[in-house]
Parts: structure tokens; sequence; C-alpha cells
């Protein structure tokens, strides 16, 4: 018995060990960093999952929302705003967006480790907010556009400051909560088209409108613009003024500010109703063999480790992972230009096709909108049941889905009428969706742990890169014709056909 019971008390110190082992190794990071870190990981294990994580995870999905969310805000108005400022290329609102989210996610991302996480997680929404509130107030195009890229530098931020935050106050035991955040996006889209059908579907201008289309007939997107700007300013409010965020103890140590970051744990111990062990001489004690760095200068460089050239290297260093690395960077790509370069223009083409089906009013686009979003729901959660399917697991649910993308894709071209076309487009947003919830657990499971952060970033980048191509590409394709739509379409199937050459499947496997 006594033996049955010392085991048992091996595999659970084991497995806590495991929940709390760093992600980097000593070569990454300064190895008085490392260790402090680990101890911080105890600290939150030893707390738990509590009221305080649990108020921040809703928290966060609110930025999860954003990011979403606002990209589809932009996509809703482009119809109407083009028509009111006569614009010949409405695909340049996009490209205005896309830079300030590729702006937004460099600046956010390097200064959440400069100025704390606690700033910028207030801050990026609150950017979003004012910026989409004055927005609605623009005199011409030039105006929209510039507003929209500051709106999309807030929102550019959210995901890698929130992930941050997040994890960084989560258990080890409850990571997997980062995925279940995927819920909020799905929902986000829903709640801004959801929204657009009776603020756009009325006092907006028509293809079909004999008359030419001015301000005063056009107050829908404005009208729409204050309302989500309103709802980014409640989010700002809750997080800013109704919950108490605590600056992250990780930060605050990779500052040499151990009493605070001890501080912050026992607040957090407190809130969850129970208590914390760690002391400010369990952190110090680590400081006897060197002490890290920790001014500005020292976090800015443990920022960049995770994009140095060794890391970069470490994913390249057999024929394998080479050839593993390469392809999901590719299928990043061809995703990160297949889905703005169609999605984003989807209320833009139901309404140009519409016109020429006979049925192509505001109230009709907005209504088909929301009927494409509400599929994205079971779409996300479909794609977490897919994965786990014997002999079919990661790989098999991407290829298929990403496949089926560019198929629906390709289907809609085929459209007699507008109700053709909707049908079409459900198809298309269902499997995005579960392409999307399959692609983000995949591609962090095929990297090594101490090089996930820098493939991570790769893949992103990629993704970032190619997504600021695709309104570039939409102007000179000419939204009204079907030529954007073969082009996505073809690049989903390459997507696809890629993900079967994918070396690595993952389920059921305990990522390295």
């Amino acid at each position: 018995m006594t033996d049955t019971k010392d085991e048992s008390d091996v595999e659970s110190r084991s497995l806590d060990d495991n929940l709390t082992a760093p992600v980097l190794d000593r070569s990454a990071v300064d190895p008085v960093y490392q260790a402090k870190a680990h101890v911080l990981n105890n600290a939150i294990q030893q707390i738990g999952m509590g009221r305080y994580q649990w108020e921040l995870f809703v928290l966060v999905g609110f930025g999860w929302s954003m990011d979403n969310m606002w990209p589809i805000i932009t996509s809703l108005i482009l119809p109407v705003v083009a028509l009111e400022f006569n614009q010949s290329k409405p695909p340049l609102l996009s490209l205005a967006q896309n830079i300030g989210l590729l702006a937004g996610a460099i600046f956010w991302g390097f200064g959440c480790d400069i100025f704390g996480r606690r700033l910028a997680f207030n801050a990026t929404i609150g950017v979003t907010a004012v910026f989409g509130l004055v927005a609605a107030g623009s005199p011409n195009f030039a105006a929209i556009g510039c507003f929209a890229a500051l709106w999309s530098v807030g929102v550019g931020g959210n995901l890698p400051v929130d992930s941050a935050v997040f994890l960084e106050f989560l258990p080890g035991s409850h990571q997997y909560l980062l995925t279940i955040l995927s819920i909020f996006w799905a929902f986000a889209q829903l709640l801004a088209t959801l929204v657009a059908w009776p603020l756009l579907g009325y006092r907006t201008c028509s293809e079909t409108d004999p008359a030419p289309c001015t301000r005063s007939k056009n107050f829908g997107w404005r009208y729409f613009l204050i309302a989500m700007g309103g709802f980014a300013m409640a989010c700002f409010v809750l997080r800013f003024v109704v919950f108490t965020l605590y600056e992250s103890p990780k930060y605050l140590m990779g500052k040499g500010r151990d009493a605070e970051a001890v501080a912050v744990v026992h607040k957090v111990a407190q809130k969850n109703g129970t208590v914390s062990s760690l002391s400010l001489a369990d952190l110090e004690i680590h400081n006897e063999g060197g002490q890290q760095g920790v001014d500005a200068a020292a976090a800015l460089k443990r920022k960049l480790e995770k994009i140095n050239l060794t890391h970069v290297r470490a994913l390249f260093r057999t024929k394998k992972l080479a050839y593993s690395t390469s392809l999901i960077m590719c299928i990043w790509a061809f995703i990160g230009l297949a889905f703005p370069l169609y999605n984003a223009y989807i209320p833009y083409t139901l309404t140009s096709r519409g016109a020429s089906f006979g049925d192509g009013s505001t109230y009709l686009t907005y209504r088909n909108s929301l009927i494409i979003a509400v599929l994205g729901v079971p779409g996300a959660l479909i794609g977490g049941v897919l994965v786990e399917v014997p002999l079919f697991g990661r790989k098999g649910a991407l290829a298929l889905s990403t496949v089926l993308t560019g198929v629906f894709l390709f289907a809609s071209t085929t459209a007699k009428n507008s109700n053709d076309l909707l049908g079409w487009n459900c198809g298309f947003n269902f499997a995005s969706n579960v392409m999307y919830a399959v692609l983000y657990a995949y591609t962090p499971e095929v990297f090594p742990t101490k090089d996930r952060g820098t493939g991570n970033a790769l893949t992103a980048s990629a993704n970032r890169v190619f997504g600021i191509m695709a309104p570039i590409i939409a102007i000179y394709a000419d939204l009204e014709t079907a030529a954007p739509v073969y082009v996505s379409g073809a690049l989903f199937l390459a997507a696809g056909a890629l993900t079967c050459a994918l070396p690595f499947e993952s389920r059921g496997k305990a990522s390295l």
C-alpha cells in the first residue's frame, strides 16, 4: 500500500512539473529569468483556476471579438461607402485597414514588453472604440480610410497582447482555454451582421437606386459605426473601470520588481478565495547566480529572441522539419491572401451581383450576410470535433475543409440568382470556419516548444503580409467580375493540396 501511495505521489509531482515546465530552455533566455518564471508558473498553478481567471477569460474574449469584428465591419460598410463617395477603387479601404492591422500587431506586440501588459490590454480596445466612433463623421473616402487604419492599429494589438495577458495568469492545466476563445470570433461576425441588417438595410443607398447617393440618403453606415464603436467603448469600460487587471507578474519580475510580482500573485489568490505560499525570498534566491537585465532594452531583447536566427535555424534543422515549416508557412500565406480577397468583399459581391439578378437591395444584402454569419458558429465547433476523428485527424480535417472552401467559391460563379449565391456563400463560411479552427490547433503543435514562438511569428507574418496584398489585387482584378473569386478559390485549393503533403500528424500525440 505504501509503495502504491509513493508511486501516486511521484506521478502527481511529475504531472505538476509538466504543467509548469518552461516553454523555452536555458539557451533561449537567461537562466535567472527562466528560474524565476518557473517559480511564478508553480505559484499560478498552485492558485488554480478561479474567479479572476474566469472574468479575465470573458474580457479577453472581447479582444478576440474585436479582432474579427472590425475587419467584418469594414467589409459590411464597403458597398455603401463606395456609393456615397463615388469611389472607383473601394478596396483601398481594406488596404488601409490591413496596413493598420500589421502596424498594430508590431507596435503592441513589442510594446507590451516595454511599457507593460496592463496599459496595452486596456488601450487596444480604447483606441478601436475612439476612432470607430470618430469615423462615423467622415466627410470623404480619404477620411474613412485614415480612421479605418487608426482603429485597426488598436484591433491589431488585441491577439498578441490579450493572449500574453491570459496565458501569464492561466494555470498550465487550463491552457486549452486559449483555443476555446475562438468561439468569440464566430459570435463577433454574427453580432456585426445582426446589427448591420437593420441599420444598413435602411437609410442607405442601393445599386438599384436611380438617383445619386448623397449623405442624407446614406446615414445607415454612420449609425452602424456609432453602434459598433459604442459596443467597443462598453467593452473598454468593462476592462478599464469595472474589472481590475493586475500587471503581469512575469512582466514585473522581468523589470526587477520582484516584490510587486509577489504581491500580484497574492492578490489573485485572494480574489480566487485561496492563498499562495509564494514569498519574495523564493524569487530573490535566484539572483545569487546573476541578475537578469531589467531595463527596456533587455525586455526588448527577450522579445526579439522569439525571431532571432538561432530559433529560425532550429525550425529548419533537419530536412523533414524544414519541409514541414516551409509548407505550413505557405499554407498560412495562401490563406492570408485568399480569405480577405473574397471574404472582405462578400457584401460588395452580394450587392453588385444581386443587382444583375434584379434583387440587389441593400436590405437583402445585409439579411443574406447575417444568414452567412450564422453558419460560422457551428463551423468553429465542428472543427474541434473533426481533429480528433481516428484515421482523419488534423491533416485530414484541414485538407478537406480547405479544399471545400475553394470548391464552394468556384461553385458560387455558377449562381443563377441571389438565392443560389447565398447558398454557396453559406457553404463557404461554414467550411472556412472549420478550416480556421483546425489550422489554429495544428500549427503550434508541429513546432518544438522552445521554437514555437518563432514558428508562430513566421506563420503570422506570412499571413499578414499576404493579407495586405489582397486589396491591391482586388483593385486591378475588378470586383464586379468573378476574377477575385477564381483567384481566391485557386489559392484555397492549393493550400488544401499542400496540407496533404504535410509530414506530421499531431492527433493523439504530445507536442515536443
